[in-house]
């Protein structure tokens, strides 16, 4: 008999608890053996996994009869009712004078691995400490997980020759200040070397007929889904949704300021950025292979809220994960790759951690909270909060940079002199009679606009900056230099995974 295995915990004959890679069984089922294959074939066709034979589901250790004559029985029924058979490791355990069994299964390979009995095939997957038959969704991932494609990847069986990619060339261009070739629609994977189209290339395609890419987007009253000020529904290809997307949301949310000493500083309702990338995350990692579903972009007064088709790929709930240690796991590659290619996203990293990370470095963030995430109904959220919003309705923005002078020393503000500018949302500032053509005297136009665009982007680069602005990067640099030097700018970390801060002048 082995030995109790390394990461088996046994306290007062007692294991650890059911979880997503174990599962116990009092006794060997001769005659429902569907009540243990569906463990096995779970365990195949997620994470791998072991199933423990003389452990009641309380933990508690009660052994075997003849370990010997069920483990015959475990091999040979895995291989006649399991297809393809699964690798597994079956190994003897003796504890205290009691028999265990555990069947360690490897992860597979050969996706899916199915139960058959009369006729019918089942196959399962492990989702949290339980396992259970896969819905159509699943199942198809399981089959291209198997075949070692993804959804994006499959050919379309689509001439090449009968569409464009107009729009995706000159947006190569402009975001990469490089020149396009027509060789990179078969190395980005949009199209096979057979010229057909794949799947990632009929989302990426100017005239865009795949009937899934669509974003809905609707701006409510309130707080709530009650009546709707604009609703209006895309159809299009990826690159025109991320616009469109993009220009709903700065056409239906606001920014105020206030001023520095030395320099106007932004207190907008959201971090473009982070809006920028939680967009772009929806648009990436949905599940294109649910035909009715679609993208929602839904603006309130307090939040905005996305949700596209497809939970996690394994299966668990983000809201009970820690997003600090997912790993980054990509649905739809191709996809992907054609993004971080258009340098709308990082190669390396978690997006999540990074818009809230985006989210926690603005100003205002103080007032705010941190963007929320949810799974539910095999949908994906993600919901940002408006960081001039309060318990009571919108904030003025006196009081929000009150409230951010009471945190100077946390975000280095110093607001002893300010005034608003909220005409946009109807705030009166006269009262603080402050004249803003003065105010701007103390500061280039070039260096304002850094400021602003660092407060949108704190991980922005110099070449970004000279792209959104249109001057040299030396130009750039020197004006950096400038707000470093009156101590408006400061540059926290490494030059490659740092961030700017705005600070106030001495």
């Amino acid at each position: 008999m082995a030995p109790i295995t390394g990461f088996m915990q046994i306290h007062d004959n007692i294991l650890i608890a059911e979880c997503s890679f174990y599962d116990f069984k009092e006794k060997l089922e001769r005659k429902k053996v569907k009540s243990w294959l569906k463990s096995i074939s779970a365990f195949a066709n997620t994470d791998g996994g072991s199933l423990f034979y003389g452990v009641n589901n309380n933990g508690e250790i009660v052994g075997l009869e003849n370990p010997q004559s069920d483990a015959e029985f475990i091999s040979e029924t895995i291989k006649t009712r399991l297809d393809p058979v699964p690798e597994i490791q079956l190994t003897p355990i003796e504890h205290e004078g009691r028999s265990l069994i555990e069947v360690k299964v490897k992860a597979g390979i050969l996706t899916p691995y199915y139960y058959f009995q009369d006729g019918t095939r089942t196959a399962f997957i492990r989702i949290g400490n339980e396992s259970v038959e896969c819905n159509s969704q699943q199942l198809l991932s399981l089959v291209l997980k198997g075949s070692h494609m993804t959804w994006d990847s499959l050919p379309a069986q689509v001439d090449s020759s009968k569409h464009s990619f107009i729009m995706l060339s000159n947006t190569f261009q402009e975001q990469t200040r490089q020149d396009w070739d027509d060789k990179y629609l078969v190395s980005f994977g949009l199209i096979t070397q057979e010229g057909k189209l794949t799947n990632a290339g009929m989302l990426f395609e100017d005239n865009c007929t795949v009937f899934q890419s669509r974003l809905f987007c609707t701006r409510w009253t309130g707080l709530y889904k009650d009546n709707a000020i604009s609703s209006i529904e895309h159809r299009a290809n990826l690159i025109l949704l991320l616009k469109y997307g993009l220009d709903f949301i700065k056409n239906y949310t606001m920014s105020g300021w206030v001023k520095m000493p030395d320099y106007r500083l932004n207190l907008p309702d959201y971090s473009d950025r982070a809006i920028f990338e939680g967009l772009v995350n929806h648009l990436i990692h949905r599940d294109y292979t649910v035909i009715g579903g679609e993208i929602h972009l839904d603006i309130y007064d307090d939040r905005i809220e996305f949700s596209s088709p497809g939970a996690m790929p394994d299966g668990t709930q983000i809201q009970d994960r820690d997003i600090y240690s997912i790993p980054s796991i990509r649905r739809n590659p191709v996809i992907a790759d054609v993004f971080t290619q258009l340098d709308y996203m990082e190669q390396r990293g978690s997006g999540l951690r990074k818009m809230r990370e985006l989210t926690e470095k603005l100003p205002n963030f103080t007032i705010g909270k941190e963007p929320h995430y949810k799974t539910a109904g095999g949908s994906f959220f993600t919901t940002f909060y408006n960081l001039n919003w309060g318990e009571q309705g919108r904030i003025p923005v006196e009081d929000v940079a009150q409230r951010i002078n009471q945190n100077a020393e946390k975000f280095g503000a110093n607001t002893e002199k300010f005034g608003a500018n909220t005409e946009k949302f109807g705030v009166n500032t006269e009262k603080f009679g402050v004249s803003a053509e003065k105010h701007y005297g103390k500061i280039s136009r070039t260096g304002q606009r850094i400021i602003d665009i660092v407060i949108s982007d704190p991980s922005v680069t110099a070449e970004s900056m000279s792209d959104k602005i249109g001057i040299s990067k030396r130009a750039i640099e020197k004006n950096i230099k400038v707000l470093r030097d009156r101590g408006i700018l400061i540059h926290e970390g490494s030059d490659k995974s740092g961030y700017w801060r705005i600070i106030s002048n001495p």
